[in-house]
């Protein structure tokens, strides 16, 4: 309780959610003495696959008994998430203290909710220098909070699609505009581009970094995978090839987010991470809400035996790779589905073919998600769809058969609720 109360008090520090600008955080840093200026670091940037390519850095450096210090956003079921040190989430009594003594060096100074939790991370980062931080950036980068770092080890770009366009004038809501958002500004060190959606998207990103002096990696130039009928995931790079084990994540995607990785960290040679280090570590990685199955609980006793999955991909590039993953599986597929409002609805939903079902339903503690009644009228795409109000009722509501599967998808935060529902 005390520390949901003063993360109340630091969400009423400005009165925007999102204040694309660095100046708010440079002085708080400035004021923490640039706490920024001791890490170690490797960024994430790009539209997918931050959270997953991060989990996949983590199992691996675990193996190489590297600890490591994480920022990600959003959480999923609480604020904690967000800040890993030493391999360990602080708890609520650490965390309460750390927001305190960020609140107090702010002295009520005017910031947003997430420079604030920015500047906390980085000076609770700061008193563990031999650890490596994976920082995911926030929206776009350029004027994002994660980007006041002077160096790094590597930067990621992962897969750059649409979204967020509500932050962009009317005028520029192109992919070419957000390439340049999340890849200009990026440091002078390793740059590793990730499996990208067409040939366009990569040579524009080329172009965006043409003048970066870093050493780059791109996904089919200098590094790949390929998957293997006898069981196996073949990667190789300048270094050499690995046979590799399939690893304990579902989905296509995430061997793209996987063999990133192992790029980003074969690219970093003091790490001396070993082939054995790559094997052990892929078959350990933890996937919160990027097609997780529940596998026990409330809700899933509401299936019986048949899979329930949860995902929390919200945009037209998430729905593409997660129907591709469900065109995989010969079983009916039953989708239950919540989404925020600012999201191109029917174009996500239009990426999924051949699915049994499509119930809406409310995202409860969001204002500002669609209400499941009028994303149901949105979608006149798909035929016979249906509204509960609760998630329960949804599920109830299916008439699965055996080996049907039931996907609840379309938000972090419906994930979110999914998961501490359950």
């Amino acid at each position: 309780m005390k520390l949901q109360k003063i993360v109340n008090r630091l969400q009423k520090l400005h009165p925007k959610e999102i204040d694309l600008s660095l100046n708010r955080i440079k002085r708080l840093c400035k004021t923490l003495g640039n706490p920024q200026d001791k890490l170690k670091s490797i960024s994430v940037v790009g539209t997918n696959g931050k959270y997953s390519t991060i989990q996949a850095l983590f199992a691996i450096l675990k193996e190489v008994k590297v600890k490591c210090n994480i920022y990600t956003s959003p959480h999923i079921k609480r604020i904690n998430e967000r800040f890993v040190f030493n391999n360990e989430e602080l708890n609520d009594d650490n965390l309460g203290i750390l927001f305190e003594e960020i609140e107090e060096a702010n002295n009520k100074e005017p910031i947003t909710f997430f420079e604030i939790l920015t500047a906390a991370y980085f000076y609770r980062a700061s008193e563990y220098p031999d650890n490596i931080n994976l920082i995911e950036a926030g929206l776009f980068h350029r004027f994002d909070a994660t980007n006041i770092l002077k160096n790094n080890l590597a930067s990621i770009v992962t897969s750059i699609g649409l979204d967020h366009l509500d932050w962009l004038p009317e005028n520029e809501r192109t992919t070419k505009k957000i390439i340049f958002e999340k890849t200009s500004t990026l440091l002078n060190s390793n740059i590793i581009i990730a499996k990208q959606n067409s040939s366009e998207i990569v040579n524009e990103i080329k172009n965006s970094i043409k003048k970066n002096s870093s050493k780059k990696y791109y996904y089919n130039e200098d590094y790949n995978y390929s998957f293997n009928e006898n069981g196996f995931i073949y990667y190789e790079d300048k270094d050499g090839g690995i046979k590799l084990p399939i690893p304990n994540v579902k989905g296509q995607f995430q061997l793209e987010n996987i063999s990133t990785a192992i790029a980003t960290l074969r690219s970093i040679n003091q790490l001396k991470v070993s082939e054995k280090n790559i094997k052990d570590g892929i078959t350990k990685i933890k996937s919160t809400a990027r097609l997780q199955e529940i596998d026990s609980g409330k809700l899933k006793e509401l299936v019986k035996n048949n899979k329930l999955l949860v995902d929390g991909s919200h945009n037209p590039l998430g729905a593409k790779v997660l129907n591709e993953y469900l065109e995989s599986l010969n079983c009916n597929k039953h989708i239950i589905l919540g989404m925020m409002g600012n999201k191109d609805h029917n174009e996500y939903v239009n990426y999924f073919k051949n699915i049994a079902s499509l119930t809406t339903v409310d995202i409860p503690n969001q204002p500002n998600s669609i209400k499941g009644k009028v994303l149901k009228t949105k979608l006149n795409s798909f035929e016979n769809v249906k509204y509960k109000k609760s998630i329960i009722d949804a599920i109830k509501s299916i008439p699965v058969k055996e080996n049907d599967i039931i996907l609840i998808t379309g938000s972090l935060y419906l994930a979110g609720e999914v998961l501490n529902l359950n």
